[in-house]
């Protein structure tokens, strides 16, 4: 299985009604394929013109790094130099903080993409795409 336009507006469509229900603050939700190639995105009124580059980044960073940008945060801590040549190799495009989660179709599949999200803490953007990514009945890791 490959992420296709449809399903990646599906999980945006999720993520913008999980946020709503949830009280969130407006987000920014972008959806990238297995290459870390942008699917889709949305950007919510009343968020930063930066969100776009934010939300790819946390997406961009997981399937860069095979890990959850929550992994990849927990990973700066400890190896900051590490994650900061990685992230010099990227372009300077890594953002590893939570809120990138990785798709998968199961557990031991392959990743098929990420879902990336900004607009509220790291901890409920990432909340958010895994609500949005285990309701299409795939397997959400955010590290």
């Amino acid at each position: 299985m490959s992420l296709d336009l449809e399903t990646a507006q599906k999980l945006i469509g999720h993520c913008l009604e999980w946020r709503k229900a949830n009280g969130l603050k407006p987000l920014t939700v972008a959806v990238l394929d297995q290459g870390g190639y942008l699917i889709a995105l949305a950007r919510e009124d009343g968020t930063s013109n930066l969100r776009p580059d934010i939300a790819q980044g946390k997406a961009r960073g997981a399937v860069a790094m095979g890990l959850g940008s929550r992994a990849l945060f927990k990973r700066a801590q400890t190896e900051p130099f590490f994650i900061q040549a990685m992230n010099g190799l990227a372009g300077g495009s890594l953002v590893p903080v939570a809120g990138g989660v990785l798709i998968r179709q199961d557990e031991a599949g392959p990743i098929l993409g990420a879902v990336g999200i900004t607009g509220d803490t790291s901890d409920n953007d990432e909340a958010c795409a895994i609500a949005a990514i285990e309701r299409l009945g795939l397997k959400a890791d955010g590290g």
